[in-house]
């Protein structure tokens, strides 16, 4: 029924599609100017509208800047935040004012790396450096689309379950703008993906790839690794295998089958949309939902905005717990991306 419905609305989806590519057409032949920085600015994004995996990415991505002697900046819209225009990241953000995802990359990296959200990549950009003049490089998040600004580098994300080639343009799939985007990217990576994925998947999947990419970008695989799980609310530790699971994100998938695997029993799953503002009377239903010796487990983009003021309360009388995960590239990927990261500050010889 789904398909019938899909190409119902294949129309829709082939008038949409050549709206953007007039649009990319007019940023192509320079008829719409892209601004440039002589600071180097890093573009993660996707064709697919959803969880492919941007944000524990972006914080890979940074984490590498710096221990490579860079002072990296992030720079977001700040979806679902209820603000407009520039703002800096400081301690009395919230979820409320920049956006959960966001607020995540500051509170991850304790204030360290200047984490700044406007709708106008291009001002904000310009704004965060005139701010910060001490950032060697600026890391946008979720901006593929965004041809204001012209990236030194620009990296695109697609989930090994959902990739951009099986998919359609909204409404009658998931993607943003055709799967010709790609030829944009100057590296693709493959996320989520299962960490037995053979060569052979691997070049099956880099193969159809690079039916839309540019020749010999290069296509690389990451998965996600979990860490123990971190008190939110009232517990040091869970008591016992039998969890509520809480999410309010795109793609929940991949963490129930990682909780499965590690041996918790999830009685109940309160699954919310993508950046769900929580309520008071979510929590209460939730609390409902425990027995004794049950604990909640939730991700960590979920537990920013469970920590908004309103909240904090009553979460803390609940045994909430977050499942940390860090990104981790299979094969030599690591090694490849920060290959194409290192020719972005090199020094260049005065002529």
């Amino acid at each position: 029924m789904a398909h019938v419905f899909a190409l119902l609305l294949l129309p829709f989806a082939w008038l949409y599609a050549g709206v953007m590519h007039v649009r990319n057409w007019l940023y192509d032949t320079g008829l719409k100017a892209s601004a440039t920085f002589a600071t180097p600015i890093i573009t993660v994004g996707n064709l697919r509208a959803g969880g492919t995996g941007k944000t524990p990415h972006v914080a890979w991505l940074v984490q590498q800047l710096r221990q490579a002697g860079q002072q990296p900046a992030i720079l977001s819209r700040g979806y679902g935040r209820q603000t407009q225009g520039y703002i800096l990241a400081d301690n009395q953000a919230t979820a409320t004012s920049i956006g959960d995802e966001p607020l995540q990359h500051y509170q991850d990296f304790q204030g360290q790396v200047p984490v700044a959200v406007c709708e106008n990549r291009r001002t904000g950009l310009e704004t965060l450096l005139r701010a910060q003049p001490a950032v060697t490089t600026v890391v946008l998040d979720d901006a593929y689309q965004h041809r204001r600004v012209q990236p030194q580098l620009s990296i695109l994300l697609t989930e090994q379950q959902r990739p951009f080639y099986q998919d359609y343009v909204l409404p009658a799939g998931r993607l943003r703008e055709s799967r010709r985007g790609a030829a944009r990217a100057d590296v693709v990576i493959v996320t989520k993906c299962n960490p037995a994925l053979s060569s052979a998947e691997q070049a099956g999947i880099t193969a159809r790839i690079q039916r839309y990419s540019r020749p010999r970008v290069p296509v690389l695989f990451s998965t996600y690794t979990y860490g123990s799980p971190v008190p939110v609310g009232d517990g040091n530790r869970p008591a016992g295998p039998e969890i509520v699971l809480l999410t309010g994100i795109a793609q929940p998938g991949p963490l129930r089958e990682y909780l499965a695997q590690a041996g918790y029993q999830i009685t109940h799953h309160v699954a919310f949309a993508d950046h769900h503002a929580f309520t008071s009377a979510d929590l209460t239903a939730v609390a409902k939902q425990l027995r004794p010796g049950q604990c909640v487990f939730t991700t960590q983009k979920d537990a920013v905005r469970l920590l908004e003021p309103g909240l904090r309360q009553q979460v803390a009388s609940l045994p909430v717990f977050y499942i940390p995960i860090q990104v981790q590239f299979l094969a030599d990927g690591a090694a490849q991306l920060q290959q194409l990261l290192s020719p972005l500050f090199q020094p260049h010889a005065v002529v």
